[in-house]
């Protein structure tokens, strides 16, 4: 019996080994140092795909949304929002928009129990700056299942993060919602084209 598991042990080493000397393999394994980027990718950049919404709803309010490959859509004001261009930035972020304080949402459960439905254009919060305050939309159809509710203690997060620590909201929406509003949305390279940002 011990002679077997040795033999096992022997051939799993050798196959191993071989397995190394397979070129595809190694290239897929040790990456030629020339042609990584100086730059690792951010999370963001590895686990969502990106797309912005310019304009929603007004002039000047920028805002993105990054969509995870499970569905789920990340919230937030792109760099080119107007009130992220505003002397002094943000100063204060309320969830209290309406009839409803989305901050008091507890979503529960596999079914997500609790979560709001909200339509594209319903408001998420509202952002405030020294002078003005915007409206922060959904811009996607479905069930909101979260707001960033540290931005009410740290609304300086929108100023230093706004693309990571300071998003909004996480919004469910149902594929055929997804469909539906992705074509009116810009990828990352077109945003970049129409803002001229880097």
């Amino acid at each position: 019996m011990n002679e077997y598991i040795g033999d096992e042990t022997n051939n799993a080493q050798e196959q191993k080994e071989h397995e190394i000397e397979d070129p595809e393999l190694r290239r897929l394994l040790v990456p030629n140092a020339e042609d990584l980027p100086l730059i690792p990718p951010s999370s963001v950049e590895s686990n969502f795909v990106s797309y912005f919404a310019p304009d929603f709803m007004k002039p000047g309010h920028d805002q993105y949304i990054y969509r995870h490959a499970n569905g789920l859509c990340v919230i937030g004001l792109a760099p080119t929002h107007v009130a992220l261009k505003e002397e002094g930035g943000i100063t204060a972020v309320d969830f209290n928009v309406g009839k409803s304080d989305r901050s008091g949402i507890k979503v529960t459960g596999k079914r997500k129990k609790n979560a709001q439905h909200l339509e594209s254009n319903s408001a998420l919060c509202k952002v405030c700056t020294n002078d003005a305050t915007y409206i922060v939309r959904c811009c996607v159809k479905g069930s909101l299942l979260e707001v960033n509710d540290r931005l009410i203690k740290q609304p300086d997060l929108l100023n230093s993060a706004a693309d990571r620590e300071g998003y909004i909201a996480i919004i469910m929406p149902k594929p055929a919602d997804w469909l539906k509003v992705k074509d009116s949305l810009l990828s990352l390279e077109d945003y970049k084209k129409l803002r001229e940002v880097s």
